[in-house]
């Protein structure tokens, strides 16, 4: 399945919206986006892709993660929360050890808000934050924004003495 949604997401690249991408996400030289790489996919397209593509492993999830093109890498998120969203408890422990392995790669503003309140907010409700607070001392910028996106879904609830 994996070489079919990489087809996928390579038929879908707009070259022009690729430069604009790589402007707007600051990919230059010393840019908090430096290296990233876009293919030009919109994210409506990429949500529909991440739907039809939902049942894909761990593995191959992973490796979407790890991919240096941005579009892959959201797309891999969007999946990993529909996974979630229908998980089990044992699942979702799965999901959360997955995106924390790979927190290096959540490294733009929309990778995060994308994920971060949906995965790992959701996750901690119930659970020791320790991770949260560990994340917000972090230097690298991606980290501590992941650490306060995370709390979105404590703010919603009321739960802010949980924190």
């Amino acid at each position: 399945m994996l070489q079919n949604i990489l087809k996928e997401i390579k038929s879908k690249a707009d070259l022009k919206k690729a430069k604009l991408l790589s402007r707007f996400f600051q990919t230059g030289k010393g840019e908090y986006g430096e290296g990233d790489k876009f293919l030009g996919i919109i994210v409506p397209i990429q949500r529909s892709i991440a739907k039809k593509y939902k049942d894909l492993s761990f593995a191959e999830i992973e490796y979407l993660l790890q991919s240096e093109i941005h579009e892959q890498r959201l797309i891999a998120l969007f999946i990993l929360r529909i996974q979630y969203k229908k998980a089990d408890k044992e699942s979702k422990e799965k999901i959360i050890k997955l995106y924390l392995k790979n927190l290096k790669h959540v490294n733009n503003w929309d990778l995060v808000d994308s994920s971060a309140p949906y995965l790992l907010g959701d996750y901690l409700l119930d659970k020791k934050r320790d991770i949260l607070y560990k994340l917000v001392k972090s230097k690298k910028l991606w980290e501590r924004r992941i650490a306060v996106l995370s709390t979105f879904p404590f703010i919603i609830l009321d739960h802010l003495n949980h924190l």
